[in-house]
């Protein structure tokens, strides 16, 4: 079984993964529902971090408990946990991101019984040494209750194994980002995807010695790497996202780079590994790409937005939307603005977890990209 497949087998049914690693290992697993979940914490606490991207399917459960304006990630999770989907969970981390995720916590924690409950309350502004102070804090705390949640003690060792696994995965999946960026062709949308979503999934030491036998097999491959096609970049908040890549490739696209929740936005940043290992981790969460739901100047999402698109060599931007998202509905029209100032065409596509037809994505798509 090559790599990619084995990727495939683990994305097509992540919850039967998470229940198997746990039968073989013994090990805990934390549910998380964001990038800035600390992940390097979960894993040097010897847990699996599980990343909750929707539900699966239905919301008659949840919408007993939430505004039917709340997100399909919001609905789709929680209906999962009252339905026992996620009872393979022993907790579940809730950082400080949108004001659903927030008001997920509190009827979590009533209602759902997925093991102990952790709110990490991290700062919105990131551009003052108040908040990197404030940052250090609560990280600092969370790594001290994790630790008694799990019965078990995290030193700087085991952080330093776990920051060193997390560089490890993000340089080889930069270097993937890389292949990518100069050669679409050499792999295609729904298998780069495919990728992300193992790396929020299987055991992190496990996916990093599947990846990278994959990457450096990519990297010897000299055939024809340049299919045709217009050069897309991906941007937006969808998580649980339905094949759109192939339905962008069967329409003459290629796409190029994302930012993306279930993306490039949480592989991105180095540890320093010369500094303290708690210190590290919290320069890299104030310094990495942000989401909405964060504050680092009033254009820098904006900003990243185009140079991203600019340095995959993007000749359109497709904007992904997940419905009633208000962060990323706050960002849309100053993203516009600047993608057209930079002589950048975009397309906003909003979807639910229960999106439009294929047939219906597709005609846009193809809209769009002849447009180009």
């Amino acid at each position: 079984m090559d790599a990619i497949e084995r990727f495939r087998q683990v994305v097509a049914d992540p919850k039967a993964y998470a229940r198997r690693w746990k039968e073989r290992s013994g090990g805990p697993i934390i549910g998380t529902l964001c990038t800035y979940a600390p992940e390097e914490l979960i894993l040097a606490g010897g847990a699996l971090a599980y990343r909750i991207v929707g539900g699966s399917g239905r919301t008659d459960r949840s919408d007993a408990h939430l505004q039917s304006y709340c997100c399909s990630l919001v609905r789709g999770a929680l209906d999962d946990a009252l339905a026992s989907e996620l009872d393979f969970l022993d907790g579940v981390i809730f950082p400080h991101t949108c004001d659903s995720i927030q008001r997920l916590s509190d009827i979590w924690r009533l209602n759902a019984e997925t093991g102990f409950h952790l709110d990490v309350v991290l700062p919105v502004k990131l551009t003052t040494k108040s908040a990197r102070v404030y940052m250090a804090a609560v990280l600092a705390e969370a790594k001290i209750r994790l630790a008694t949640l799990l019965d078990r003690p995290i030193t700087n060792a085991d952080l330093e194994r776990a920051i060193d696994t997390y560089n490890a995965i993000r340089t080889t999946m930069a270097r993937l980002y890389a292949l990518r960026r100069k050669g679409p062709g050499i792999l295609s949308g729904s298998d780069m995807h495919t990728i992300v979503r193992a790396s929020m999934t299987m055991d992190r030491s496990e996916f990093l010695e599947d990846l990278r036998p994959l990457v450096d097999s990519l990297e010897g491959q000299t055939g024809a790497k340049n299919r045709s096609g217009k050069r897309i970049f991906l941007s937006g908040g969808v998580c649980n996202l339905p094949d759109l890549f192939g339905v962008i490739e069967a329409a003459g696209g290629r796409v190029v780079g994302d930012d993306l929740c279930t993306g490039s936005r949480g592989l991105t940043g180095q540890i320093d590994t010369s500094e303290d290992p708690l210190t590290a981790i919290t320069d890299r969460y104030m310094r990495r790409a942000i989401c909405p739901a964060k504050h680092a100047g009033i254009t820098r999402r904006g900003d990243e937005l185009v140079h991203q698109a600019k340095a995959c060599g993007a000749q359109g931007v497709i904007y992904l939307f997940l419905k009633f998202c208000d962060p990323h509905a706050f960002d849309l029209p100053y993203l516009k603005s600047m993608l057209d100032a930079a002589g950048l065409p975009s397309l906003l596509i909003e979807l639910e977890e229960q999106t439009e037809g294929r047939g219906q994505l597709q005609t846009r798509c193809e809209a769009f990209i002849e447009m180009l």
